[in-house]
């Protein structure tokens, strides 16, 4: 092209490679695309080190730059505000002064410790991510290379869990009291429950769980509310009689969730409900909403985490307990109607 015959082409090639690239496990996450693709996984406070390898194209011609740099960014975009990217993480090392280069080079960075306070996130209408980008600044156009990365965060909760018992009736024709053993449940849990039939005087034939998925972005009078039905699990088809107990059991670990995420830098909520759906004979539907909180339990990856890591867990732990309190069990809005 005429770009490249003046010169103007990529004379470069950058490269990122994490020092623990071998011994690093990866997970998969899912891209803005829907696709599912996989990532170095990292904790809060974990270090995050490498080097940034500058490839000369045409190895005898000099390349002149103002300055290389990396830069470790958390960032939040608002799919509604593009280009609007709120940066709640933001670190940079300068690797070269501005100078020129006549042939390859190789720059280790590493960013310390670095606080990663959210989970990496791709929702409906919000996407939080992590990455590192290398930059070769120049006077027409910057060579940069960019590397997405996933972080985890970690929870623990006291075993003290108490567990979500409630009534709902329609008056004189139908009355049920439904239990679940817990109202947190970490991602891999198994909701045990169980519901009975106090009165009956409907014809029921079908009855589910839903867990819904909330995504809320947004603030004051734009706020978007994103439900999402991540599960439907039957109960029960045919009618129940009054008097019966119908066992629930319900495995997470099949289904793609994240852990609650409460007012995310003022920026997103994600919340996850289960919803107890009857529907009758004539196509109605009676349901009950209930909050539960999902969180990612730390101790399975223990085993192949880093040390630093394993602080970082532990650190987090130490925080739990006080912001256990400030949660409260029942949410207001409990009782929706659709």
């Amino acid at each position: 092209s005429a770009m490249s015959f003046f010169g103007f082409g990529q004379s470069a090639e950058l490269e990122l490679v994490l020092s623990d690239a071998e011994s690093r496990r990866r997970v998969e996450h899912k891209t803005e695309e829907g696709k599912k693709e996989k990532y170095f996984l990292f904790y809060d406070g974990e270090t995050v080190s490498g080097r940034v390898v500058l490839a000369l194209k045409h190895p005898n011609k000099r390349l002149e730059h103002q300055g290389i740099k990396v830069e470790f960014i958390g960032q939040i975009e608002l799919y509604y505000d593009r280009g609007n990217h709120h940066e709640f993480v933001s670190l940079v090392k300068d690797l070269a002064r501005p100078g020129e280069f006549t042939q390859s080079q190789t720059f280790d960075f590493e960013f310390t410790h670095v606080e990663k306070p959210y989970e990496s996130y791709t929702g409906q209408n919000v996407k939080l991510r992590y990455f590192l980008r290398a930059t070769v600044s120049r006077r027409l156009n910057d060579v940069v290379k960019e590397m997405d990365i996933v972080v985890h965060t970690l929870s623990t909760y006291p075993e003290l869990n108490s567990s979500i018992k409630m009534e709902v009736g329609i008056e004189d024709c139908l009355h049920i009291e439904f239990e679940y053993n817990k109202s947190k449940y970490h991602l891999k849990d198994v909701i045990v429950g169980k519901i009975y039939f106090l009165l009956v005087r409907i014809k029921i034939k079908h009855m589910e769980i839903d867990i819904i998925k909330r995504e809320t972005t947004g603030t004051g009078p734009n706020v978007y509310h994103e439900n999402d039905t991540i599960a439907k699990y039957e109960i029960m088809d045919g009618a129940p009689v009054r008097g019966e107990s119908i066992p629930i059991r319900l495995f997470l670990a099949g289904y793609e969730l994240t852990p609650t995420m409460r007012d995310i830098n003022k920026k997103f909520s994600v919340r996850y409900y289960l919803n107890l759906v009857l529907i009758d004979e004539e196509e109605r539907r009676y349901f009950k909403q209930q909050e539960v909180v999902l969180w990612r339990k730390g101790d399975i990856v223990r085993k192949s985490m880093s040390h630093q890591a394993a602080i970082a867990s532990q650190r987090f732990e130490g925080t739990s307990s006080h912001t256990e309190a400030k949660t409260p069990s029942q949410p207001a809005e409990n009782n929706s109607r659709q």
